[in-house]
């Protein structure tokens, strides 16, 4: 099954010129009376409100181009037909994205988000697919629903057969029915092999062989704006376009990224400016372009823009394999891991990295150094050997409470405190400007409950820590 994305259709009356003829249309330009093939002049007269434009195939080129690196995340095997098509093999994943109509919708999405309408035809072969998508008819599971429809298609669809267009016409041949009831051998004599292969790989009558797209090994996209942009809002289109791309990369090298920058280029020039960089880390590799998406907008919606937008780009900057899904028949989402690292990711983008901690263990001896807290972000410290099991409170007073002292034993709470082990000797901190020198003892009151305490350099008692 094959999928074809067309030229885009902006809703005006315009059309595009090459050697001063009309090569496409839009469908307000086809209301207006304007042909494929019309002389320039002849379309002005006709239609004098009509946009003409000239053709830059470069910008085809790379607008199609654009459109394969975002569809590589419905399947790898994909293929280039210039100037305007592409084909996508994807037999494999109609399942996956729960069937034909289905998988149709999330391309035309995919395509509505890169600024481009494509018409999308559906086939057992990609030649078969290509042809009812130019012809605009009904998608065709089957060779026998297949031969159906390209049967009422008109010849001239064929780009192989339009050098013979003026004989097939005089010999009745509008149809491609009508040009397969042809003698295959005289068909061949007259028109070359070509013509007739063409037919057979559209009706799966032989192999079809494509040269897959292959993405660059690094991903960096970037966008030229139409207009200044003066406010972070105006941006939100262009940012998507950018992670529907990346999206698609990741997905075609089943890579995940794990940080991504987005560069806003400023006026150049005598009033040039450096570009302003966005960084987004994320808590876990990601793959989906719709959280990308939701994190940049909740950056950009905050974000002052200290000059105009002219252009924007962006790039992966970390990547590593991605993980595969879930194996498990009835999967808790509530469990997920790839959900908690979803809902850390927005409340960063939204409240600013550093206002979202978690405990990370250090390599410290005094206990209220020994635990930082660090924005979720930011990498893990290196990973110290393990030492001694040691017998620890669960909960740590900050700062510790001085206790005071009766007939040398310490008091909490007006109970004198029974001392059961210690004392266990801490004297670390010199490097810095906290050094401590203490005594941690294991205290029990009458009730039985249990009290982590120190004595500094033997003078008062501090209470440090309390036992569950």
């Amino acid at each position: 099954d094959s999928v074809l994305a067309g030229w885009a259709d902006t809703g005006r009356c315009c059309a595009v010129v090459e050697h001063e003829r009309l090569i496409a249309l839009s469908p307000a330009a086809r209301q207006a009376g304007l042909r494929t093939g019309q002389r320039r002049a002849s379309a002005q007269a006709l239609a004098p409100q009509a946009e003409l434009f000239a053709r830059d195939r470069a910008a085809e080129t790379l607008r199609l181009q654009e459109a394969a690196l975002a569809l590589l995340q419905y399947t790898p095997q994909l293929a280039l037909r210039e100037p305007d098509a592409l084909l996508l093999d994807v037999g494999a994943s109609l399942r996956l994205f729960g069937g034909p109509r289905a998988l149709a919708r999330r391309v035309r999405a995919t395509l509505a988000t890169l600024c481009l309408h494509g018409r999308l035809g559906m086939a057992p072969t990609a030649q078969g697919a290509w042809l009812l998508a130019r012809g605009a008819a009904p998608a065709a599971l089957r060779l026998s629903s297949l031969a159906r429809r390209l049967d009422a298609l008109p010849v001239e669809l064929l780009p192989e057969a339009q050098a013979q267009a003026a004989w097939l016409q005089g010999l009745g041949c509008g149809y491609l029915a009508q040009l397969r009831a042809l003698p295959r051998a005289g068909l061949q004599r007259r028109a070359g092999p070509d013509l007739l292969m063409a037919l057979d790989r559209a009706y799966g009558q032989t192999a079809e062989a494509h040269a897959w797209f292959i993405a660059a090994p690094r991903f960096e996209a970037r966008l030229e704006l139409a207009d200044y942009a003066e406010h972070a809002q105006a941006l939100l289109g262009a940012a998507a376009r950018l992670t529907e791309q990346l999206s698609g990369w990741l997905h075609g090298g089943r890579l995940a990224v794990r940080s991504v920058t987005l560069r806003l280029e400023h006026e150049r020039g005598r009033r040039a400016r450096p570009p302003s960089c966005l960084t987004l880390t994320m808590a876990e590799p990601v793959w989906h372009g719709r959280h990308l998406q939701d994190l940049l907008r909740e950056r950009l919606e905050r974000l002052e823009l200290p000059e105009p937008v002219i252009a924007m780009a962006l790039s992966a900057d970390q990547t590593q394999q991605a993980d595969s899904a879930s194996q498990t028949l009835f999967p808790d989402p509530a469990s997920q891991a790839a959900d908690h690292a979803r809902l850390l990711d927005l409340l960063a983008a939204r409240l600013g990295p550093q206002a979202v901690r978690h405990a990370a263990a250090c390599a410290d001896h005094r206990p209220e150094q020994a635990n930082q807290w660090q924005p979720v972000h930011q990498p893990a410290p290196r990973h110290c050997p393990a030492g001694p099991v040691l017998e620890r409170p669960f909960w740590l007073l900050e700062p510790a409470r001085a206790l005071p002292e009766q007939t040398h034993r310490p008091v909490y709470q007006g109970q004198p405190l029974r001392l059961l082990r210690g004392p266990e000797r801490i004297e670390s901190g010199w490097w810095d400007d906290a050094p401590a020198q203490r005594d941690y003892f294991v205290a029990e009151d009458q009730a039985g409950a249990r009290y982590w305490l120190y004595r500094e350099r033997g003078q008062r008692w501090f209470l440090h820590g309390l036992y569950g």
